[in-house]
C-alpha cells in the first residue's frame, strides 16, 4: 500500500491510498485512475509524496478506501459509495509533515516517506475504446526519502531492516501483513552502494524549498 499526498489547487492536501506501484531504483510507477482528484493534482503540480504504512496503519488506510478529494463526486463513484472527504489526514487521524523538495506533505506516522517529482505520463489501454483513457501511468522520481529510526538496520546509515519494517500490503482488496523471513537472500549480501544510480546524485543536488 502506499499513501500519495497532494496539493489541492487550494493549498489543502490531498491524501489518497493505493496499490499499484512498483520501484525501479529511486523512482517509481504509479498507476491511477485518470479522472482521479490525485491524477489531477499530479498532473497540475508535477510531485508528491509517497508515504508507505506499516501494517499497523491498516485501519488508517481503511478509513480513507471511500473517500475522494473531488467535489461534487464523480458518478462512477457515487455509484460505488464514495463521498468527498475536505480533510483527509483529519479523517485518517494521520499527521502531515512538511516535505524539503515538494509543496505537499509526508505522513509523520508512515515509516517511510519519498518525496517525488513527475518524470513522465503515460495513458493506459489507449487502443481500446470502453478503457480508453481511463488509466494513467506516472514515472515519478524520488528526490528525498526519510525513515524512521525504528526500521533501519542497526549499525547503518543506508538500509532498511526487513525483519523490523512491516509494509501493508493489499491482495484482493484485502489488508495484509508479512509473515517471517524464509530464508536470507544472496542478494542481501551486495552492498547498498553498488545499487545506488545516477538519480540519488540528482536528488542530492536538489536544494530545499
Amino acid at each position: 500500500m502506499v499513501l500519495i499526498s497532494t496539493r489541492n489547487q487550494d493549498g489543502t492536501a490531498n491524501l489518497s491510498p493505493m496499490s499499484s506501484a512498483f520501484w525501479l531504483g529511486w523512482r517509481a510507477v504509479l498507476g491511477l485512475g485518470s479522472l482521479s482528484h490525485t491524477t489531477a493534482n499530479m498532473l497540475r503540480t508535477r510531485e508528491c509524496v509517497l508515504s508507505l504504512p506499516s501494517d499497523a496503519l491498516a485501519g488508517a488506510v481503511d478509513r480513507l478506501a471511500l473517500t475522494t478529494g473531488s467535489d461534487p463526486v464523480p458518478e462512477f463513484k457515487q455509484d460505488r459509495g464514495y463521498w468527498h472527504e475536505s480533510d483527509k489526514f483529519a479523517r485518517a487521524g494521520l499527521t502531515p509533515v512538511e516535505s524539503e523538495t515538494v509543496g505537499a506533505p509526508g505522513v509523520a506516522e508512515c515509516p517511510v516517506n519519498m518525496e517525488a517529482v513527475v518524470e513522465a505520463v503515460h495513458p493506459v489501454a489507449a487502443d481500446q475504446g470502453e478503457q480508453q483513457a481511463s488509466i494513467v501511468t506516472f514515472e515519478v522520481r524520488v528526490q528525498r526519502v526519510h525513515v524512521h529510526d525504528a526500521i533501519r538496520m542497526p549499525g547503518t546509515t543506508d538500509r532498511i531492516d526487513p525483519d523490523r519494517w512491516r509494509p501493508l500490503i493489499m491482495s484482493f482488496q484485502q489488508f495484509y501483513g508479512l509473515g517471517p523471513r524464509l530464508r536470507p537472500s544472496a542478494l542481501a549480501t551486495i552492498p547498498e552502494r553498488l545499487y545506488r544510480g545516477p538519480d540519488i546524485e540528482r536528488a542530492r543536488a536538489v536544494p530545499e524549498r
